[in-house]
Parts: C-alpha cells; structure tokens; sequence
C-alpha cells in the first residue's frame, strides 16, 4: 500500500504525461517515461513504449471538445500504471523510481511554461519592455512599417 504522497505523485506524473502528449516535449518526456518502467533491465520497455505511442495518438485523434475529459481519462489510466509500478518496488528502487518521477512532473512544469511560437514569430520566457519614442517604431518582430503622415489622396484616388 502506497502512502497518500507517492499516490500523489503518481496522480501528477499522469497528468503530466497526458499534458506532455502532443506537444514538443513529447518525445524527450516519452524516453524518460520508458526509463523510469525499464529501471535496471526490467523486461517490458516495448511494452510501455507501444501504450505511451497509443496514448499520443488518441489525443491527437481526439475531436478538440472531447480532448481535455480524454486527457483527464489518460492521466488516471497512467497514474494507475505509476502506482503500480511503485508498490512493486523495495524501499530503495522505490526511492529511485519516486525521484525520477518528481523530476518528470517538474520538467513538464518547465515545458508547460515556456515559450514558444511559429515561424517568424518571437517567444519569450519572461519580462520584455519594447519602447518607442518620437515618432520611431519599435517591435520584437515586425512587418512592413511605415513612419509619418501617409500621402494626401492624388486626383485618381479622390
């Protein structure tokens, strides 16, 4: 039987992980996943692997109104598989593994919380102060620009 902190943990990795599917931090959070059920040779890696591979594709398949409920649905399913995995363990390797997993829910914090943006774009993680003074024009990113009082409309355009 696992005390309520490490069936805490076990709920956080969960939903960590079924926030990280999807995302860009997927892929690293998904080989860290493996390794944390692979500790020291444990056979069933694959195992593990194929059910993280699933987990990604259904809520990429997922209808977006339906996406969060199957979220919160995977995020159980997998606290599940961390408690699990967690009671089998001695004192010791459960120690290591419950280390692992609090290094798993800090890092998709991390991810969850930073920046990102598309082509062209810019993304900052933190305090930006873009100022602009007397008729200048400031920006991160910008387009075409064009200073001062446009031109008076020509007897073509009136």
């Amino acid at each position: 039987m696992l005390d309520q902190s490490l069936i805490a943990l076990a709920s956080a990795a969960g939903a960590a992980l079924a926030s990280a599917a999807g995302t860009d931090a997927w892929t690293a959070f998904r080989e860290r996943v493996v390794g944390v059920f692979h500790r020291g040779g444990t056979p069933g890696s694959g195992v593990v692997a194929g059910r993280l591979d699933r987990t990604a594709a259904e809520l990429e398949g997922a209808d977006p109104r339906e996406a969060e409920r199957l979220r919160v649905l995977l995020g159980a399913s997998w606290q599940t598989r961390f408690e699990d995995l967690l009671e089998d363990l001695g004192d010791a390797e459960r120690a290591d593994v419950a280390g692992r997993l609090r290094d798993l829910v800090a890092s998709a914090g991390r991810a969850a919380n930073a920046a990102s943006a598309g082509d062209g774009g810019l993304a900052v993680g933190g305090n930006v102060d873009i100022r602009a003074a007397h008729g200048s024009a400031a920006a991160g990113v910008m387009g075409d620009v064009t200073l001062g009082n446009p031109p008076q409309p020509g007897p073509e355009q009136g």
